[in-house]
């Protein structure tokens, strides 16, 4: 089959090549991807002990192909989206992919495409987590550092439904279509007084932040009141000069079943899920690059529609 691969363990290097195709366990299951969600840490986000080449990639959408002896509640044919991470059999960006039947896996509305559905685990989930963290009430005020990608899109919406005040940050060409999601004020992260210009829409600062771009936790003390919390998504440390949590993503929470309710709001057209570019999948390489610029509007995925037949 073809796939995405890291070749070695040295170096980065990530090639489109041949490999086996992964044969599933008793508690697996072997699934033919259509679609992939396409993310920044798939250039790097590997198991401390792998086979190689090793197939990259934590996340995708298909159709389940075989389920293993010990698997219940899936079977062959079901259209399912799903997290991958860490199998020691290889990733998602593959022809192919073997699941633990224990994995974050949630079944595709049929009113929802593969492409869509793959880009739904990480973000959906992220988000999840993310806002499970805050204890805010109707009208508070939340800011979303880096609001313009696909776990950003998603936090907004969830806030403005739940009635927050949103601003948010994000490069000019975005603030419009955050301002669509939900936000009441929106600031380009790269004018110097960004801060005081939140501070000045919210003068006594928002009740919680959520900070999603590596490096923006600490920036976003500035215009969190004391005594509110700040999440950081990206995991940054570091110490707060007044009263405000530094709170991280609560990696062992189940959200299967928001997750499943999640991606049934956005087949229902409640929520959107917005794909910037869907690239063919031998374009695998130039995708991930452009998520690495850590620019975007939504999400970016794979289609195997050449290859798989969607």
């Amino acid at each position: 089959m073809r796939a995405f691969a890291k070749r070695s363990a040295e170096g980065d290097e990530i090639v489109f090549r041949d490999v086996p195709q992964p044969e599933p366990g008793s508690s697996e299951l072997l699934i033919q991807v259509h679609a992939i969600g396409v993310g920044i840490q798939d250039g790097y986000f590997f198991p401390a002990s792998m086979r190689f080449p090793y197939v990259v990639g934590i996340e995708a959408a298909g159709v389940i192909v075989r389920a293993g002896s010990s698997v219940s509640g899936y079977r062959p044919g079901e259209r399912v989206a799903f997290v991958n991470a860490m199998q020691p059999k290889g990733g998602t960006w593959a022809e192919f992919t073997v699941v633990d039947g224990d994995a974050l896996i949630v079944r595709i509305p049929d009113a929802l495409g593969f492409e869509e559905a793959a880009a739904v685990p990480v973000a959906g989930n992220t988000a999840i987590r993310a806002m499970s963290l805050l204890d805010l009430q109707s009208g508070d005020g939340l800011f979303v550092a880096g609001g313009s990608g696909a776990i950003g899109t998603l936090v907004i919406q969830m806030a403005a439904a739940r009635g927050y005040r949103i601003a948010a940050s994000a490069s000019p060409g975005n603030h419009r279509y955050l301002e669509s999601l939900g936000a009441e004020k929106v600031v380009d992260y790269r004018e110097r007084a960004w801060q005081d210009q939140v501070r000045s829409w919210m003068p006594e600062g928002v009740d919680a932040a959520i900070a999603i771009q590596p490096g923006t936790a600490q920036q976003c003390e500035a215009v969190v009141k004391t005594s509110g919390t700040i999440v950081s998504v990206s995991g940054d440390q570091f110490l707060p000069k007044r009263d405000i949590m530094l709170r991280q993503l609560p990696y062992d929470m189940d959200v299967q079943g928001e997750l499943q309710q999640l991606i049934e709001k956005i087949a229902s057209g409640d929520m959107q899920i917005v794909i910037e570019r869907v690239f063919p999948f031998a374009e695998g390489l130039d995708a991930l690059a452009k998520t690495q610029t850590r620019h975007a509007r939504g999400k970016s995925v794979l289609s195997l529609s050449s290859v798989a037949g969607d």
